[in-house]
């Protein structure tokens, strides 16, 4: 059984930023996939698609990038923990139904086997995403925190996001990442329909974390006529790679703003 998460420790000089990638991971195990509906064996909608493949330059300059192994719908990393932990696909940590509120599950789990899942899955990323802050804030004095996403639907802006309405981190923070994004053109809002998930809320709590969540439309990177087929969209197209350059152009311009801040 592969471990819950993967971590990229940085291949260029470390710089205090931190990226999140809790919904990027595709991996269901045979034992629950076999309780699923058999229309969602073998696809599930509403992942972040390929996000590992857009952002692996990040470990490149200096950002440590935690990511998912297990698909958000084994346990939802970017959930909190309170009751009932089998539910909604928006509160809970294990969904019941998908975003568009069909039933996923023809043997739904017990409360044993959620919690059990809490266990094997949730806890040692969130383990790990505590230990990799308090390092970095012992090293640098603070640390930012990107929690990374994409989705389609809600709003048909191209990018979001969510400081909780400011509470989460600092102007100067969701500035530079707002101008980054606008310097190549992209279509940026702020803490709409998307202001903050719990990674970005539970952690940005602490003094010297300032958290961010950044949300990815998925026409932005990947090719919209692959959308509305119940499959995983291929990210070996031109979409995606021309995404990828600017999105380099884009990080490497806000951790040069941060860093120096």
């Amino acid at each position: 059984m592969p471990d819950p998460f993967l971590l990229h420790l940085p291949t260029a000089h470390t710089i205090p930023v931190i990226a999140s990638l809790p919904h990027s991971g595709l991996l269901i195990p045979k034992e629950i996939t076999n309780t699923l509906e058999a229309s969602y064996q073998h696809y599930l909608p509403n992942q972040d698609w390929h996000l590992d493949k857009l952002y692996d330059f990040l470990p490149r300059l200096g950002i440590t990038v935690l990511q998912a192994v297990y698909s958000r719908y084994v346990v939802d990393l970017n959930r909190s923990l309170r009751e009932p932990l089998f539910g909604s696909f928006w509160q809970s940590v294990v969904a019941e139904k998908t975003a568009f509120n069909t039933a996923i599950y023809r043997t739904p789990p017990s409360r044993e086997e959620v919690e059990q899942r809490v266990e094997q899955y949730y806890r040692p990323y969130h383990q790990q995403l505590q230990t990799l802050l308090n390092e970095q804030i012992e090293q640098f004095g603070k640390v930012y925190l990107l929690d990374l996403h994409s989705f389609l639907g809600l709003i048909e802006d191209e990018v979001c996001l969510g400081n909780g309405n400011g509470a989460t981190c600092s102007e100067h923070f969701i500035s530079v990442v707002e101008t980054a994004f606008c310097s190549q053109r992209y279509q940026v809002v702020r803490n709409k329909a998307f202001s903050g998930g719990h990674i970005t809320r539970h952690y940005g709590q602490m003094p010297q974390v300032e958290a961010l969540q950044i949300e990815v439309r998925y026409p932005v990177y990947l090719n919209a006529k692959q959308l509305d087929c119940a499959c995983v969209p291929d990210w070996q197209v031109p979409e995606f790679d021309n995404a990828k350059h600017k999105f380099k152009s884009i990080f490497e311009q806000i951790t040069k703003n941060l860093v120096s801040a």
